[in-house]
């Protein structure tokens, strides 16, 4: 009971002082209210009020002190985190603002409290509006000292375009393309993390995390949609990329291939760390934060993906619409990491809906291809039979599609009334029947053999030498080498079926006992005969062209096997014949240029040399 006699003798003896060494002046009062209170938890405001019979004279006194600790950093247009001590002491008064309106807001309903919270509040919104602006020069600041760390060290960003660089450019952080994504940016020093650490806790405890959550967003959306323009990428609108020349795209593809690799496995997940470092402690507030601030770029990224997927289905495009549909498919699990939270949802949910937007796209080209093949009229027929330019593209064509076969084959498992191997099954098909219609062109029913042989075996090779081999199955290319073989037999017997016929002997128009000799002439007329056919056949087939050089010599061997025996026995039984003089005078061609006139069939040329004049 005495202690507590002598605490109130001596709290009397202390707002005594404080009257009268601070009664003509507030600032002297307050200040000696301050010393007191330092010194012993005894000798706070509201205990050193306790005299003034009004309930709201302690929260006066607090608020009195407190607006003018915290007014002459208001005031000051020096930035305030230019001295620690100055910040240190700034943030406690907020502090102690805000303990403050939280220990008197449940009295609000006694006026002269609500008078003072008023007050309070207006003094909190003003030290809000200033610390608002100390997190701006922080950030602007900060990112003046910005670096790139590698494991192996410093890594600077340049720009590409080294034309276009003014001195003020070289000032500007920007990024350059990588091989290597292991990369983690410190875009600001630990040391201002930190103190907008410090900020971002009071404005958020103050109920100013959204106005917090702007500033920083401004600052980092800024130096973000900075590094992409380096990056060469350009803002486009679905309609300027759709009536951009496709060689000008491809080359916007090339640049947003990289951009978005670098956003996705640096720039991003940088930001993401970087706003949990400012934002530690406040979750919800990192979460906003960071969409805020990724939000435009990658937005800014699907949308022109988003334009490639709408765009034109020319089979000419596949390639490239692959390299966008893969690049998104490699960096989804980018994605789903990087914007986990649940703001970032409908960011995630836009890219995946952009990447199935590109596999219906890939699967429109190849319908295009599938048309383009049906509609190729059949005009002109190629010279000397040889390979059609349709067979060239769309072999070509689908042999550089099935490069990414693997992805081809999600895409196309995506549509349960097709496969790749059913597709391309169904895309050869097409191009055969394409083929067979164009062979009509040709009136010598050899030639289209030749036409048919050229382009079948074309077809095949091109399968068995890449992923259409393994896709189409050991069946298709022996059925197909069949039909090759089908051609060639086609060829001999509307060709040299008329020569073996003329060659061949009729033993029952032998003359008997030599008497007059029908032999001999028939044998002369066949012979002549021969020599027209074999001259017509060969001055004609001289100028037919097969592409494949042993397809070629297999064709002269198997000419030579069935001709030149036949021939050979002709010759040799025309020499017997005793009423036929001078027999080497009738024949043309002697073995050895039949021979060298079959071996130069096929080259295209019309060029013959070889057998008597």
């Amino acid at each position: 009971m005495a202690a507590e006699n002598g605490e109130e003798k001596l709290l009397a003896v202390a707002r005594h002082i404080a009257r009268t060494l601070g009664h003509n002046d507030d600032t002297m009062a307050d200040d000696i209210l301050q010393i007191f209170s330092n010194f012993d938890g005894r000798f706070s405001r509201e205990k050193l009020a306790d005299d003034d019979p009004r309930p709201s004279a302690p929260l006066e006194l607090s608020l009195k002190s407190l607006d003018r600790q915290i007014s002459q950093y208001l005031a000051s247009d020096r930035p305030i985190w230019a001295d620690s001590a100055d910040s240190s002491a700034f943030l406690d008064s907020i502090d102690e603002l805000i303990a403050t309106l939280r220990h008197w807001s449940p009295m609000a309903a006694d006026k002269s409290i609500n008078s003072c919270l008023v007050r309070a509040d207006d003094l909190l919104q003003q030290a809000m509006f200033r610390l608002e602006d100390e997190f701006r020069s922080l950030m602007e600041r900060g990112g003046e000292s910005f670096e790139l760390c590698e494991s192996t060290g410093n890594f600077s960003f340049d720009s590409e375009d080294e034309d276009e660089e003014t001195l003020d450019d070289q000032q500007i952080p920007v990024a350059q393309p990588l091989s290597d994504y292991d990369i983690i940016i410190d875009a600001l020093p630990s040391v201002t993390i930190n103190d907008l650490n410090e900020i971002a806790k009071r404005m958020v405890s103050a109920g100013f995390g959204k106005e917090c959550s702007h500033v920083y967003s401004s600052c980092r959306r800024e130096f973000l949609e900075e590094s992409l323009s380096r990056l060469g990428l350009q803002k486009f609108s679905n309609e300027e990329v759709q009536k951009m020349p496709w060689q000008d795209v491809e080359e916007q593809i090339e640049r947003w291939v990289k951009a978005v690799n670098v956003a996705l496995r640096i720039l991003f997940p940088s930001e993401r760390r970087l706003c949990d470092r400012v934002f530690f402690g406040f979750s919800s507030a990192a979460d906003l934060s960071f969409m805020e601030v990724c939000r435009g770029s990658c937005i800014q990224l699907l949308n022109f993906a988003d334009a490639i997927a709408i765009g034109s289905r020319s089979p000419e495009r596949l390639f490239r619409v692959l390299d966008v549909f893969e690049t998104l498919k490699e960096l989804m699990p980018n994605f789903e990491t990087v914007f986990s939270d649940q703001y970032c949802l409908v960011l995630r949910d836009e890219a995946l809906t952009i990447w199935k937007r590109l596999g219906e796209a890939i699967r429109g080209i190849f319908m295009e291809l599938e048309n383009l093949i049906r509609r190729d009229p059949a005009k002109a027929a190629v010279p000397g039979g040889g390979l059609h330019p349709i067979t060239r593209y769309v072999m070509n064509y689908v042999r550089a599609a099935c490069r990414s076969r693997q992805t081809l084959e999600q895409i196309f498992e995506k549509d349960s009334s097709s496969s790749l191997s059913v597709q391309m099954a169904w895309i050869m098909e097409l191009l055969e029947s394409n083929l067979e219609v164009k062979s009509k062109i040709y009136g010598d029913p050899a030639l289209c053999s030749i036409f048919m042989m050229n382009n079948g075996r074309y077809i095949v090779q091109k399968v068995k030498d890449s992923e259409l081999g393994s896709l189409l199955g050991d069946d298709w290319i022996r059925k197909h080498n069949a039909k090759v073989r089908q051609y060639h037999s086609n060829y001999q017997r509307s060709s040299w079926n008329k020569v073996l016929a003329v060659l061949k002997l009729d033993n029952s128009n032998s003359a008997p006992n030599g008497a007059a000799p029908p032999a001999a002439r028939s044998m002369k007329d066949k012979l002549k005969s021969f020599n027209s056919l074999f001259d017509d056949i060969c001055k004609t087939q001289s100028t037919w062209f097969i592409y494949d050089e042993q397809l070629r010599e297999e064709l002269r061997i198997s000419l030579a096997k069935i001709l030149l025996p036949t021939y050979g026995n002709f010759i040799a039984k025309l020499q017997n014949v005793p009423d036929v003089k001078h027999p080497e005078k009738l024949i043309k061609y002697g073995m050895e240029d039949v021979e060298a006139w079959i071996n130069q069939l096929f080259q295209g040329t019309g060029a013959l040399s070889g057998g008597r004049k």
